[in-house]
């Protein structure tokens, strides 16, 4: 399938060296990925559809981490 093959590209991708527009864009690609994904394995109940959504929902918040930045006290 399209998006499974998508999601695997988006997963193998690196992150580094990406400008703040980079990744923003790479955390809206990822947040769509996961949701289009949730609408299929609603459907099919595969536990490798569900495994892919958990580490691109790992790849997501590495990235919206580095984009909140360290918060100051």
């Amino acid at each position: 399938m399209k998006l499974i093959k998508e999601a695997l590209e988006f997963e193998s991708r690196k992150m580094s060296n990406m400008s703040t527009s980079d990744r923003v864009a790479a955390s809206r690609e990822a947040k769509a990925l996961i949701l289009n994904i949730n609408e299929i394995y609603k459907e099919s109940k595969d536990a490798a559809l569900m495994d892919l959504m958990k580490r691109l929902t790992e790849k997501k918040k590495k990235i919206e981490k580095r984009l909140k930045g360290t918060p100051t006290i």
